[in-house]
């Protein structure tokens, strides 16, 4: 196809990765090919650094270096506030954000019947002893809002009954947008969440 076996494994491979699919993994292929000293080596040496040390923080779930993450041993973290979440994705999202200032936990999916996803295939256990072990006074369930995410949001809801305060994100129009472009289900979202003006 291009290059050799050896050029074609990496654009295979690459094409494997959200958001290339084969012109764009062959578009990065021929850059790094073409910058080999300056960007293929580096990378490559990194990708082996980070598959020899990245973990699951043995707390939240973050990707880390270490037994616990940076987040999970700031001491100024509010250990008080638990934000829930789907994926590590979801979590470097919110901390770009950079106004959550509590602890967080990453379940590593949501429940699904469908795809036979269940709490003990998600980290819920861990959560439930975590929250009710621990000093946490608020879980705020910040899940995508799916029809899976609202599932595990009630389910764990449901497990944590009166031991904390359950909290979830507020839901509806983003700042900036126009009610026009919005889907029905953000409109109604927005029209149940409404608050004192």
């Amino acid at each position: 196809m291009s290059g050799g076996s050896e050029v074609d494994r990496l654009i295979e491979l690459m094409a494997k990765l959200p958001g290339l699919g084969p012109v764009s993994a062959r578009r990065a292929v021929l850059t790094l090919i073409r910058k080999k000293a300056l960007l293929m080596g580096p990378l490559a040496q990194a990708m082996a650094e980070v598959e020899a040390t990245v973990r699951e923080c043995a707390i939240c779930g973050n990707i880390t270096t270490h037994q616990f993450c940076d987040i999970c041993r700031n001491p100024k973290r509010d250990q008080s506030q638990l934000c829930v979440l789907e994926s590590v994705a979801d979590l470097w999202a919110m901390e770009r954000g950079a106004f959550f200032k509590g602890r967080y936990f990453v379940l590593g999916g949501v429940l699904s019947a469908l795809d036979g996803v269940t709490p003990d295939s998600l980290r819920i256990p861990e959560l439930i002893e975590q929250v009710v072990g621990g000093d946490v006074t608020e879980v705020i369930l910040a899940l995508n809002a799916t029809i899976d995410g609202q599932t595990t949001a009630h389910y764990i809801a449901d497990q944590l009954g009166s031991t904390t305060t359950v909290t979830s994100l507020a839901q509806g129009v983003p700042i900036g947008g126009e009610l026009n472009y919005l889907d029905d289900g953000t409109i109604t979202a927005a029209l149940t969440a409404r608050k004192a003006f």
